[in-house]
């Protein structure tokens, strides 16, 4: 074998060598990325669920909590108003509308569905004669399902209005085909996740993927105009996402949290 043949075999081997380390090497990043999106997502899933539940912790006490237990025994076993929100609207002489929005609370509902669920209500689009639901209780529906049928005052036809929300429908309201609405008049009720459900609330101050490191959190109240008003803020402490770290020179991004210990607001600089 001579010097050529030689030299050709090696630089072939060295070839499948270099392109095996460049493959690995671009497999190993685009993993590595993958894991922090993934780790990320659970976090601020996490975040988005303490934020409600510390809002709603803030109307029921008038203050926020720092104590993770305090909050997750909130979650779990605490009881909130529920609210029916209903608008009166009334033409005025001078082709104005005033609208009056009356919210009655009407009993109790566990904490955890205020803080993962949304209610939805669906009113009446116009004046006219209501012709009939095209939804029952308990479906589940998607944005776009026809609901219901509805004669506009002074109008001969029929129209079918759509829903523009998702979610399981909870009542309907006690009228039949041929019964006169109003405006603003609330014909159904629904309800969906607006937050992950499978978030683990035994373990609430934990920050994901961090081996057992908890959520910084501070609550406190600022002076606002002369008012004492709650402020909170929650964030990761130790980011696995190299690009939030305190040690990156370039700080394009702060850790995952919400909230500010200066200023009146739950913002996450995530969303």
């Amino acid at each position: 074998m001579n010097l050529t043949k030689i030299l050709s075999i090696v630089l072939f081997l060295v070839s499948i060598g270099l392109a095996y380390y460049l493959y690995d090497s671009i497999h190993s990043t685009i993993e590595f990325k993958e894991s922090i999106a993934s780790t990320e997502k659970q976090i601020t899933d996490k975040l988005a669920v303490i934020r409600e539940a510390e809002k709603a912790f803030l109307e029921q006490h008038g203050h926020y909590t720092a104590d993770w237990d305090s909050l997750r025994n909130f979650i779990e076993n605490g009881r909130v108003p529920i609210t029916n929100r209903t608008e009166k609207i009334t033409q005025l002489s001078y082709g104005e509308e005033k609208v009056e929005v009356i919210i009655d609370t009407i009993g109790f509902m566990p904490a955890r569905d205020r803080i993962f669920k949304k209610n939805y209500s669906v009113n009446a689009a116009a004046d006219g004669t209501f012709m009939g639901f095209l939804v029952k209780v308990n479906d589940v529906v998607v944005k776009g399902t026809p609901a219901y049928r509805l004669r506009a005052k002074d109008k001969e036809k029929t129209d079918v209005h759509n829903l523009i929300e998702q979610g399981t429908i909870t009542s309907t309201a006690n009228i039949k085909p041929g019964d006169a609405v109003t405006r603003g008049q609330n014909l159904i009720s629904l309800w969906d996740y607006h937050l992950n459900p499978n978030v683990d609330i035994a373990n609430l101050g934990q920050v994901p993927g961090s081996e057992g490191k908890m959520f910084d959190i501070f609550v406190g109240k600022i002076d606002r105009n002369g008012s004492m008003v709650s402020v909170i803020e929650v964030k990761d402490p130790a980011p696995i996402n190299p690009e939030r770290k305190a040690s990156n020179e370039a700080k394009k991004r702060q850790p995952l949290g919400f909230g500010s210990r200066l200023d009146v607001g739950t913002a996450g600089n995530w969303e």
